[in-house]
């Protein structure tokens, strides 16, 4: 096994052991290729907090940090696409039911965030050509989007990038991941 090494770590800016600590990803820049190195920190280091009440006050704190940050990872490989985060769920929601259509809230009634703006969303898809709109001939009152062939290839362009991301951001194996997925079904018991 090699000997440790030392190197600066650019998220914490400390000199730290690569080995135990770090994972690298590398990655083409032009003609420089670059490694990124993703620390593990830890909850109290992130927030620079170390007052929880208890145990599931931390919890829940470590649950809405590692949302923000696995979002963030995530938005910032969709922005190489065009996309935001609710514009790529709206085209994987869509891509569910291709080549069947969809109305608006049916799409609103599956999105993550269910806050987000659906309509608006769907007329920045309309405008990049990703997504069609067509008039329902049962019901002239409702509108039906599907993908255009545009926004099922820019899906799964982005969809192979994010699904690689995710493997090296959470390395675990099935078990522990159906361990993780009981216990934030087990924290959404009360969702209403």
């Amino acid at each position: 096994m090699p000997a440790p090494v030392l190197k600066c770590c650019f998220c914490c800016k400390q000199i730290v052991n690569l080995n135990p600590v770090l994972k690298t990803a590398g990655f083409k820049f032009g003609k420089l290729y670059v490694h990124t190195y993703i620390c593990v920190v830890k909850l109290e280091e992130a927030i620079k907090s170390v007052n929880f009440r208890n145990q599931t006050h931390k919890a829940g704190l470590n649950i809405l940090y590692t949302a923000w940050w696995l979002k963030t990872t995530m938005s910032r490989e969709l922005k190489n696409f065009g996309l935001t985060h609710e514009q790529y769920n709206v085209l994987r929601i869509l891509k569910g039911k291709n080549p069947e259509e969809m109305c608006v809230k049916d799409i609103a009634g599956r999105m993550i965030e269910k806050s987000s703006n659906v309509p608006r969303i769907i007329d920045r898809l309309v405008l990049k050509k990703l997504v069609k709109r067509s008039t329902d001939l049962e019901d002239k009152r409702h509108t039906l989007m599907s993908l255009t062939p545009a926004g099922v290839n820019i899906l799964e362009l982005s969809t192979a990038k994010i699904n690689k991301l995710f493997d090296e951001l959470i390395p675990m194996d099935d078990a522990s991941a159906s361990k993780l997925n009981t216990l934030l079904e087990k924290v959404r018991e009360k969702e209403p």
